[in-house]
């Protein structure tokens, strides 16, 4: 599972002003949809499947107490599941699409909620989701969700910042914190918990990172991981085969 965290500079996701601009390029994909006779996937929240893309803008844009001129006013999740992860979503775009809003409802909201480490819940969180369809040129549909998160909490008294770069602490003038490692690793586990999916080491966001980031024991410890995986994988396969054909053989044996 592919999870980003945008906003900041002066393209797309400038989060300093109105976030009029993310709210109506998040709507690009809605007129297509209906010329192909498809219905556009709306925004949505915590509570409800349906919010006009005017409430959103309001919401965000009023929900920022005591921030000053420069600061950051809402950031943008990206939630972006791989083919495969999306396999395991649902058969049908309208599967997909539940499973992707039950998702970031019940895990990748309360992930981020209480990763700030200031006793927020996901019902504490101010955002709005849209859920976007789109095909390569192969014609592979590919789904992912954008989510507009405020900068304050619901209650437009707290201020949250997920590219802080400190960790949790409960002294100085900054506390609680957010660890975005732990932040993806739990959406991760959130999504195969719910799905029942059952994720190869490689494709994990532990081995990934790792590669990627990690010192050389790290990248060490997650290549061993993956061999003993692959073993296992393996092993499991040989005996599932052995199970086949003894059933095959005993019904051979019986007749039909």
């Amino acid at each position: 599972m592919n999870v980003k965290i945008q906003g900041g500079g002066g393209g797309t996701y400038a989060n300093t002003g109105s976030c009029t601009g993310v709210v109506t390029y998040l709507q690009h994909e809605d007129l297509e949809r209906i010329r192909q006779g498809q219905q556009a996937e709306p925004f949505f929240n915590q509570y409800r499947d349906f919010v006009s893309p005017k409430e959103v803008t309001y919401k965000i844009d009023h929900n920022r107490a005591q921030l000053h001129k420069t600061d950051a006013k809402f950031f943008v999740i990206t939630v972006s599941p791989s083919e495969k992860e999306l396999a395991a979503m649902g058969a049908t775009q309208e599967q997909q699409a539940q499973a992707m809003k039950q998702y970031i409802r019940k895990d990748v909201i309360l992930a981020y909620a209480e990763n700030f480490n200031k006793g927020l819940q996901a019902d504490n969180i101010e955002y709005y989701a849209k859920i976007h369809f789109s095909r390569d040129k192969a014609g592979v549909t590919d789904m992912h969700a954008h989510i507009i998160v405020s900068r304050k909490d619901r209650s437009n008294t707290i201020k949250l910042s997920p590219k802080t770069n400190h960790r949790n602490t409960g002294k100085g003038a900054v506390k609680g914190g957010f660890d975005r490692t732990e932040f993806f690793r739990k959406c991760e586990t959130g999504f195969d918990l719910r799905t029942n999916y059952r994720r190869d080491v490689k494709e994990s966001f532990e081995y990934l990172n790792a590669m990627k980031n990690g010192t050389p024991a790290e990248i060490k410890k997650q290549a061993s991981r993956a061999v003993q995986y692959q073993a296992r994988r393996e092993a499991e396969k040989e005996i599932t085969n052995k199970v086949v054909k003894k059933i095959v053989k005993g019904i051979g044996g019986r007749g039909l």
